[in-house]
């Protein structure tokens, strides 16, 4: 297939070379605000065409899908004029600010029928994931009591830096926290209850935030992000026969061990992502069964409740 990236930050610039790596895709576009910084993305990348706008982009016949690596803040500007152009979309995560941009953007692509949208959570793609999953479901640690995740690190304040900035949907949880919390989700499902409890930023964002999902018959998640300390990024599962723990980085698994014994993959990236998005396409399905719609939904629906109490509200834009 035909890619086209839009915007040309460092998680596109990631994603781009991983890209490059999966037989079969083609990377044919890139834009920016800025046209000298998507020419130099282009030619770093060997990519054939540059645009200084999405719009023209996404207004380019031979581009088949698009990958939205902008900041959190345009993700549902432009998912909704990539899927009114005809693209096939992958959008990276927190899939937007709030519920009602996502499903709208969801209602968006149920609309068109044939066009594919998917979150961009990468971490359901890893193997190593997969398998720790598949351990879960077949009851090698018996039933899950615990779920215990982390992600953070200590970042300098900028106010005009994007990971502080609340117009680009910066803070701990949007960009962090959306780890955890999908990890969460994949083993527990929808929480009853969620209590979260945090810090702001000067800017209006959440600084770092700790947060207990409550599920039925006393079964928790407990999970953390900051921007303020180094937290690192490991998960624990904990059953009543036995116990999984995933190594740092539990967003890019290599190493996790299960019930005492360790299983380790090589670090393949975005590779797993990209692959699965070709085969769903060419599978002429709309989402992906393994990050359904559903699933982004009831994850954002965690963030914007969790948001809602740490004080920060991004409903109102």
């Amino acid at each position: 297939m035909k890619w086209g990236v839009i915007a040309t930050g460092g998680i596109a610039q990631t994603v781009t070379a991983d890209m490059l790596k999966v037989e079969g895709v083609q990377v044919l576009a890139v834009s920016s605000r800025d046209v000298t910084r998507a020419r130099a993305f282009a030619e770093r990348f060997g990519i054939e065409r540059a645009y200084g706008d999405y719009h023209e982009l996404l207004a380019d016949p031979d581009v088949e899908v698009v990958y939205v690596a902008t900041p959190h803040g345009q993700h549902h500007e432009v998912t909704l004029a990539a899927l009114d152009a005809g693209k096939h979309v992958l959008c990276e995560k927190a899939f937007a600010l709030t519920v009602a941009q996502a499903e709208e953007m969801v209602e968006k692509a149920r609309s068109k029928k044939n066009l594919f949208l998917m979150e961009a959570m990468w971490t359901r793609f890893n193997p190593l994931i997969r398998k720790v999953h598949e351990a879960v479901r077949n009851g090698e640690i018996g039933e899950v009591r615990s779920v215990r995740a982390t992600f953070g690190f200590a970042h300098p304040f900028d106010a005009n830096d994007r990971l502080w900035a609340k117009e680009a949907g910066g803070g701990a949880l949007l960009d962090l926290g959306v780890y955890p919390v999908a990890f969460a989700h994949m083993l527990l499902g929808v929480p009853l209850e969620i209590r979260a409890w945090g810090g702001k930023a000067p800017s209006d964002v959440d600084s770092d935030a700790g947060l207990l999902l409550g599920y039925p018959g006393g079964v928790h998640a407990l999970l953390s992000c900051s921007l303020v300390a180094n937290l690192g990024s490991e998960a624990e599962i904990l059953g009543t026969e036995g116990r999984i723990d995933i190594a740092d980085p539990m967003f890019n698994a290599t190493r996790a061990v299960i019930n005492g014994v360790e299983h380790t993959i090589e670090n393949e990236g975005y590779t797993h992502q990209i692959r699965a998005v070709e085969e769903c396409v060419a599978a002429g399905l709309t989402e992906s069964p393994s990050i359904t719609w559903q699933h982004t939904l009831e994850v954002m629906r965690t963030l914007e409740e969790a948001l809602y109490q740490l004080g920060v509200d991004y409903t109102a834009r």
